[in-house]
């Protein structure tokens, strides 16, 4: 990544790690960190699955996760594979021939769980698999299901046991001269988490697979993973991640790049600073935030945006963005066009207006030679 030597504060080492492929997306090395989701519709509803990826994709997604429980689903899979825009991960759970199945349909990207997969022979069927068709694995350790003899060793879950698992079936898919793999050991504890993602950085270089599992709700689960996912990312350590919500999967994408976006490691559509509002506020900022946050989703090109209510910080924020608008008085307030101010604006046009201009510079960025996410 490239460094800030004005800023030093804010530069990020990333953790070197081996770069893999997930269909057509690099997930490690230098890669930019990938974004990732799950549907949750039945596998089976086609159309329904198909539209979900579809969304997810158009939010950002650059990978999308699917479960396949049963047969049923496998044959599904490769439908769905067939009219995604972005690479599948088969999720399995249980039956091995699942693995193989989700391989055969064209899956990108094999999830399995070493406690509940099965034994080594039947891991081996999978790896053969995964290797005859082009297929990478992730190893998905959760706090959830660790393996018996584990569980009796450390007597609970905890980062020993966790990073222990993985390490143990790394060693069986290198054992078969698989290498085209990347791990997880996620846990609902924020704590349990972090700890045994930081232990398992040092003791491997596969790429990292980051989540906080079960985080919850949209509102509970954002912070939660804000603060697992942030400071792991903060220190270095990921290179694809997802959010786990119980909430539309769309939520999960947009979560993401925020996450990605306040750490500066990816940046994809406009970045909105607005302040919280309070007495001295020109404009109702929570509800014209709330409106250009819907307007302006179509934008994909990085850039920034100040909303702020008064010209107490409004100014000086708007140094700093792309496009900016200060509260002032009798209904009117302060364009600000590349840091500088502009030029005044009603405060009933200003919303239109300031949709206006972002569109501008976005097309603007966009006819750089360098514009890219």
């Amino acid at each position: 990544m490239s460094l800030n030597h004005v800023r030093p504060w804010r530069n990020i080492y990333r953790r070197k790690s081996r770069q893999i492929m997930v269909g057509n997306v690099p997930v490690g090395g230098d890669a930019p960190i990938a974004v990732q989701t799950m549907t949750n519709t039945l596998t089976t509803d086609v159309p329904g699955t198909i539209a979900q990826v579809q969304a997810a994709a158009e939010a950002g997604a650059d990978i999308v996760r699917i479960s396949v429980p049963d047969q049923a689903s496998s044959k599904a899979l490769k439908e769905i594979v067939r009219e995604s825009p972005v690479p599948i991960v088969a999720d399995i759970h249980f039956h091995y021939k699942r693995g193989i199945e989700a391989a055969e349909a064209g899956a990108a990207c094999l999830r399995i769980n070493p406690g509940n997969i099965g034994d080594r022979t039947r891991v081996a069927e999978v790896i053969r698999a995964a290797r005859d068709h082009n297929c990478s694995i992730r190893i998905g350790v959760n706090a959830g299901s660790l393996e018996k003899h584990l569980l009796e060793k450390y007597g609970e879950p905890c980062p020993d046991a966790m990073v222990e698992s993985g390490l143990e079936h790394i060693k069986i898919l290198q054992d078969h001269d698989f290498h085209e793999f990347k791990i997880s050991v996620k846990a609902s504890d924020v704590f349990l988490s972090a700890a045994a993602y930081q232990q398992l950085a040092e003791a491997t270089d596969a790429p990292l697979h980051l989540g906080i599992t079960e985080a919850g709700g949209l509102v509970s689960g954002t912070i939660k993973s804000a603060i697992g996912l942030g400071n792991l990312l903060w220190m270095g350590i990921g290179d694809t991640i997802r959010v786990s919500l119980s909430a539309d999967p769309v939520e999960e994408v947009k979560v993401g790049f925020e996450i990605l976006k306040s750490l500066g490691l990816r940046h994809r559509g406009v970045n909105i600073i607005s302040c919280p509002s309070c007495a001295r506020q020109g404009f109702d900022v929570i509800r014209t935030v709330e409106i250009l946050e819907k307007r302006l989703e179509h934008i994909k090109t990085p850039m920034s945006l100040s909303i702020i209510g008064c010209v107490v910080n409004g100014p000086g924020e708007a140094l700093m963005t792309d496009v900016g608008f200060t509260g002032g008085g009798a209904g009117a307030g302060m364009v600000y066009l590349a840091g500088k101010a502009s030029h005044k604006m009603s405060n009933e046009q200003m919303v239109d207006h300031i949709v206006e201009e972002v569109e501008k510079k976005a097309a603007e960025l966009e006819s750089l030679p360098s514009a890219a996410e």
